[in-house]
């Protein structure tokens, strides 16, 4: 059974997608094949050099660093919304691999869920 799960929120002012991290972190506890994709503004999660003091936050860049430790398989970032943020491969967190979302890569995941 594999689970794809999808964060479309920005990494701060909501707590939805720190759920859905530990959803992940926790269905890869269990050895269940997750891994995660980020799509509109929910790609700043993939953003290096992260500096979330300003809000009073601890950044999620180390939680998703963590991501492979804890068995999540794979972190997919939607390749135009990427190119929306002014994002490119570089400014990427290293592990992120660039995807083209819809049903071709849905079809992939037994389960799909969506943060929030």
């Amino acid at each position: 059974m594999t689970t794809l799960i999808i964060i479309d929120q920005a990494p701060y002012g909501s707590w939805e997608g720190r759920e859905a991290l530990d959803m992940a972190f926790s269905l890869a506890a269990f050895d269940q094949p997750v891994s995660l994709l980020f799509c509109g503004p929910g790609v700043n999660w993939l953003r290096k050099g992260q500096d979330a003091a300003g809000v009073q936050q601890k950044s999620v860049e180390k939680n998703l660093a963590a991501a492979p430790i804890f068995g999540v398989e794979a972190l997919l970032a939607d390749r135009a919304a990427c190119e929306q943020y002014g994002l490119d491969q570089n400014s990427l967190l290293d592990q992120v691999t660039l995807a083209d979302p819809g049903p071709e890569l849905t079809a992939r995941f037994d389960h799909v869920a969506f943060a929030g």
